[in-house]
């Protein structure tokens, strides 16, 4: 019971990973939805990175260009400001 109730659990969270999407936030470049070119001579699939300050840090998101040439954040990261 234990073994079924382990599996179940983590069919859950692997779903629950798999459906997580990074929502745009203020300095995005998708904030305010797609841009309005498109990054036509960029393979599809291949990334890149945007820094921006959002008041209280540095947020560096990187984006890949899907195969309808839209983007898409896959991640992002929080930096202070403040060098350690």
């Amino acid at each position: 019971m234990k073994a079924l109730s382990a599996a179940i659990l983590g069919s859950l969270l692997l779903v629950g990973c798999a459906s997580t999407e990074i929502e745009p936030i203020p300095g995005s470049i998708t904030y305010n939805g797609q841009p309005q070119t498109k990054l036509t001579r960029s393979p599809i699939g291949s990334t890149f990175s945007h820094d921006f300050y959002d008041g209280t840090r540095i947020v560096e998101e990187t984006y890949q260009i899907q195969p309808d040439r839209s983007l898409k954040i896959v991640r992002r990261e929080y930096r202070s400001i403040f060098p350690d």
